[in-house]
């Protein structure tokens, strides 16, 4: 019997223990660790030195990094936020977007520069909560009004850009039947979120029962949550969805069956970011990295032309949408959410990933979709909290 190897994944662990490391030497430079993690992986992939190959066990943290990620992003959307007025304008905005991002992507493909428009439409429909919503702690802006709307805006937008991705493309080849099957699943997901958020976490007997393992060697919740994010994982997947909304879906039930971590756990978020963030996600970012085609994209010509045509299409279809802001926030606020919107990394790594296993994209196209989402990251946040930063001088 073979023996696996697991020198790629020590190579790919010390990526992910190096880049922060470096970065943390140099304060100065606020370059996101994701974006040197993914060009790190591209330069020691196969693509450039050859170092490093995705094997199965490189494969196998990978996958369990992409579930983590949509789980913890899951756990950032607030339910209780989706409603009302916020609501609304929040909807609006999304709808704009992908009505935008449909004609951007319909008008590339009649000139031959993209070869499934609905496909690329709905992944730059996304956005980045895990970015956005600390920038805007650090800004101090999460509880004006200004704060709120921008991140109802990434929520939908997170929400609705996974959700249409499953079932329009995980449903191809089931006909009506299968889509309307789906339907229903989703439907189910979501009463099992409203009967989660109304009745689970008012047991007293489970509550007293968890206080007292969440300390000890059991470490209770966090099982509990990877128990969660596995079966729903393990449901979507045997009823042919694809593993985002499994994750995605896990996540916002457990955000909103936990509704006051900071009386009983404290501790919670941060240790399921700390298994997600310390082990399996980095993985995730530099397998990313070393599957990008780089010798496509240093090559120069078409690949290479599309990462500022996507680079401006991430502005027009998520900056334009902030528009629905301009009477909560100013013009100047609205600028400010339009950029922050338009920063898209995390899910345009993991849409673009899907898209080459489902034969929808190209890997080229994959890589220049993530290659635009690293510049997104690099440009937009900065330009945003200048301008903030501006305002309030």
């Amino acid at each position: 019997m073979e023996e696996t190897s697991f020198h790629s994944l020590a190579i790919v662990s010390a990526v992910g223990f190096v880049v922060p490391l470096l970065l943390g030497f140099v304060p100065r430079l606020r370059v996101p660790s994701v974006v040197l993690e993914i060009a790190v992986g591209a330069v020691l992939g196969p693509s450039a030195l050859g170092w490093v190959e995705v094997d199965e066990p490189v494969r196998i943290f990978a996958r369990l990094g992409l579930a983590s990620l949509l789980f913890l992003a899951g756990m950032e959307i607030e339910l209780d936020r989706l409603r009302g007025g916020l609501l609304r304008v929040a909807l609006q905005g999304f709808l704009l977007s992908l009505l935008l991002s449909i004609g951007f992507c319909s008008a590339l493909r009649a000139v031959g520069l993209l070869e499934s428009p609905l496909f690329v439409a709905i992944i730059l429909a996304s956005s980045a909560i895990g970015i956005v919503i600390p920038l805007l702690k650090d800004a101090g802006e999460m509880a004006t009004p200004f704060g709120q709307a921008v991140i109802v805006g990434i929520s939908i937008a997170d929400f609705g850009t996974v959700l249409l991705l499953t079932l329009l493309f995980s449903a191809e080849g089931g006909g009506a039947g299968k889509t309307l099957f789906l339907l229903g699943m989703v439907g189910l997901l979501g009463v099992l979120m409203a009967v989660g958020a109304g009745g689970l976490g008012r047991w007293r007997r489970l509550s007293e029962t968890l206080e007292r393992l969440q300390d000890t060697t059991a470490m209770i919740r966090v099982r509990g949550a990877a128990l969660l994010l596995i079966v729903f994982v393990v449901l979507v997947e045997r009823l042919g969805l694809e593993l985002m909304l499994g994750a995605f879906a896990a996540g916002a039930l457990l955000g909103t069956m936990d509704r006051d971590p900071r009386s009983t756990h404290p501790h919670f978020h941060m240790r399921l970011q700390a298994v997600g963030f310390g082990v399996f996600i980095p993985v995730f970012f530099v397998a990313s990295g070393i599957q990008l085609d780089l010798g496509a994209l240093l090559a120069g010509g078409s690949t290479l032309a599309m990462v500022p045509v996507f680079l401006v299409g991430l502005l027009i279809v998520r900056g334009v949408p902030a528009l629905v802001y301009r009477r909560i926030a100013g013009p100047r606020r609205t600028a400010v959410a339009g950029l922050l919107q338009a920063t898209s990394l995390p899910f345009l790594v993991a849409g673009a990933r899907i898209g080459v296993e489902l034969g929808r994209i190209s890997q080229t196209t994959a890589t220049a979709l993530v290659a635009a989402g690293m510049l997104s990251v690099l440009i937009f946040p900065p330009a945003a909290l200048s301008l903030l930063q501006r305002k309030d001088s």
